[in-house]
């Protein structure tokens, strides 16, 4: 509710109450999530809804040409994490310094490595 993508009314014993409308804009939001998008990107794509509106077929469509290029991007990364992970776990190394899965684009390396705790499996 605090991203705005669903509202509801309050009773006044103090229950929320859905409109049937919020389920099909959860159907959407569980849509998303499961390609992989953050609620974020998925409050962002809402754009212009009414919160209590469920999307039209036309304002489906617009949101999925925004996720389109979204979900590209996720898969070449997922494509880039499949093909380097043999060689990674081979190698044995999983260098925060070196590794592609814990440290791509050595984003690690930029900071001087802090914050690699952080990444670390626990």
């Amino acid at each position: 509710m605090r991203l705005g993508l669903i509202a509801s009314t309050r009773t006044p014993g103090d229950r929320r109450l859905y409109e049937r409308s919020v389920l099909r804009r959860l159907a959407v939001v569980r849509a998303g999530q499961r390609v992989g998008l953050t609620l974020e990107e998925i409050r962002a794509s809402f754009g212009s809804l009414a919160p209590d509106k469920a999307p039209t077929r036309q304002q489906w469509a617009r949101i999925s040409r925004l996720w389109a290029p979204l979900l590209d991007r996720r898969i070449r990364e997922l494509e880039q994490v499949r093909d380097n992970l043999a060689g990674c776990i081979g190698c044995g190394c999983l260098s925060m310094r070196q590794c592609s899965l814990y440290n791509p684009q050595d984003t690690l390396g930029e900071g001087g490595g802090q914050g690699a705790q952080r990444l670390l499996p626990q």
